[in-house]
C-alpha cells in the first residue's frame, strides 16, 4: 500500500488508478471493515488524525478530483461520504522528497518517457490534504527506505 504524500498531479495514470485502489482500500481498513492491513504504517498519520474517516475521504476526493481533471470517471459514491475535513495533516519535506525520488525511480521502470509534473522548488508538491513542515523522513516509512541525502553546498 502507498497512499502518497505528493500531489496526485505528480503520478502518471497506472500509479493515479493504484492509488484511487489502495485509498479506497485504507478507507475500509480505517472503518474497520476488513481484518488485512490493521497495522499498515501507511495508515499511521490518518488514524492519529482527530477524524481519521473524514481524512481518508478528503484525501480520495483530492485523488478523484486530479482523475476528473485527467478525464477518468471514478465513482466517488465508494468514498462513503461527500465530507471533507479541514484539518490538514503535516507531512515533512523530507518525506516529499523521498517520495519524489522513489517515483522518479519507478517511473524510469514502467514508463520512462513519463516524468512526474513536479513543479519548481526543493519540495515537491504535497497532496491538498498535507501541510509541510521540515524534517527528515517520516518515521513510518519503510525500514529499508534510503536516507535521504545530504544537501548540497557550493
Amino acid at each position: 500500500m502507498r497512499l502518497w504524500s505528493l500531489h496526485p498531479r505528480e503520478l502518471d495514470r497506472q500509479g493515479l488508478l493504484a492509488l484511487w485502489r489502495e485509498g479506497l482500500l485504507a478507507r475500509k481498513v480505517l472503518a474497520g471493515e476488513t481484518r488485512g492491513y490493521r497495522n499498515h504504517p501507511q495508515l499511521q498519520r490518518f488514524r492519529e488524525h482527530a477524524s481519521p474517516q473524514s481524512a481518508i475521504a478528503t484525501y480520495l476526493h483530492a485523488v478523484a478530483d486530479e482523475a476528473d481533471r485527467r478525464g477518468y470517471r471514478f465513482d466517488r459514491d465508494r468514498i462513503g461520504t461527500s465530507e471533507r475535513t479541514s484539518a490538514p495533516i503535516p507531512v515533512t519535506a523530507g518525506q516529499l522528497r523521498f517520495e519524489a525520488r522513489h517515483l522518479r525511480a519507478k517511473l524510469s521502470e514502467r514508463a520512462p518517457e513519463t516524468r512526474p509534473r513536479r513543479t519548481a522548488g526543493p519540495v515537491p508538491p504535497p497532496h491538498p490534504l498535507f501541510r509541510v513542515r521540515p524534517g527528515p523522513v517520516a518515521d513510518w516509512e519503510r525500514a529499508g527506505a534510503a536516507p535521504e541525502p545530504p544537501p548540497r553546498t557550493s
